[in-house]
């Protein structure tokens, strides 16, 4: 090749790499709006991701929560079938001592008294071992009727107390917690006339 030919393809290399180069701030601005984008999409990702981590720790919390509570009413209301069957011992056992008055007793002999005291002290003792576990006795008399805990078996004409009072108690009813075990069978006063 000749000197002649070097000059004349040279000037077409030179003028091919002094092609102007694309603005520099127009190549920063499609740089920076693929990575904004990706930006804004991880924030709205990492935001939804949060919001859902936050709702499933309340619904863990409140998951926890329930299960206390259904752990303790199970525990306080376990032995409500059994103890529904036990009140029927207590029942029986008061009537026994209803049977055995102060006066009949003066007349007893010492093995008799013996029995009813016995009696008297296993009562007592069913009584405050119903306690411990949470049963307790309701007795309503001289208060007002409550059809959640009493089961009116009678009225009772009279002026002494005021209508809708429990004037008397057929058998006391029994509660565990909050819950009814078993109604008070109850007579209640309605206005005489």
């Amino acid at each position: 090749m000749t000197e002649d030919a070097t000059k004349e393809t040279m000037p077409e290399e030179t003028q091919a790499s002094t092609v102007p180069e694309a603005d520099p701030v127009a190549l920063d601005e499609a740089e920076t709006d693929p990575r904004e984008a990706e930006i804004t999409g991880l924030k709205e990702e990492a935001g939804r991701l949060k919001d859902q981590l936050l709702r499933t720790l309340a619904e863990m919390d409140n998951l926890r929560k329930r299960m206390e509570r259904e752990k303790a009413e199970a525990t306080l209301y376990a032995a409500s079938n059994f103890a529904r069957d036990i009140l029927s011992v207590s029942d029986n056992m008061e009537r026994a001592l209803a049977t055995a008055e102060a006066d009949h007793l003066k007349e007893a002999t010492q093995p008799v008294k013996d029995l009813v005291a016995g009696v008297e002290m296993t009562n007592r003792e069913l009584l405050n071992v119903f306690e411990r576990h949470g049963i307790k006795r309701v007795d309503p008399m001289g208060e007002k009727f409550d059809p959640h805990f009493h089961q009116a078996m009678f009225e009772v004409p009279t002026n002494d107390e005021p209508p809708g009072t429990v004037v008397k108690v057929m058998q006391a009813g029994f509660k565990i917690g909050d819950r009814v075990l078993r109604p008070a069978l109850v007579g209640v006063a309605k206005a005489a006339g």
